[in-house]
């Protein structure tokens, strides 16, 4: 993760997972696309903390880009941390950081990535401006 990143970044939420049997692929190692769901998990989860149960309505957020940085294979059995922070905030959107850690040694770091969460509209299918309730958490950190 590029020191930008960390320095931009204020910590919103901790996720800890555990890695199951079937998120490994052939090759022995969990597969990499995975990473995204483990990031993802943790996105919903603070989401939910902030607005209650997930429930599908007329605005919401979307993720319009994300990449994922590759440090260290995961292995079964293992539990993981994922720590999402908040990056640049924008009208309609805000940038979220991740990194994943080894819950056990949290100086082993699997991987860092990165989405940019845009609050749209479903309706009219366009970007709207952050909740306010939004705004206000993320501005206050």
């Amino acid at each position: 993760m590029s020191s930008h990143m960390q320095a931009n970044s204020k910590q919103l939420y901790l996720s800890r997972q555990t890695i199951r049997w079937g998120d490994m692929d052939a090759f022995g190692h969990v597969n990499n696309t995975v990473y995204f769901r483990f990031m993802e998990q943790c996105r919903i989860e603070w989401l939910e903390e902030v607005f209650g149960p997930t429930i599908a309505g007329e605005e919401g957020p979307v993720i319009v880009s994300a990449h994922c940085n590759f440090r260290r294979q995961m292995k079964y059995p293992a539990r993981i941390c994922v720590e999402m922070s908040a990056g640049h905030l924008g009208r309609t959107s805000v940038e979220t950081t991740y990194i994943i850690r080894d819950a056990a040694d949290e100086q082993i770091i699997y991987a860092d990535g990165a989405a940019k969460i845009v609050w749209v509209d479903f309706k009219k299918e366009k970007s709207t401006a952050l909740p306010e309730q939004l705004r206000q958490l993320l501005t206050s950190l």
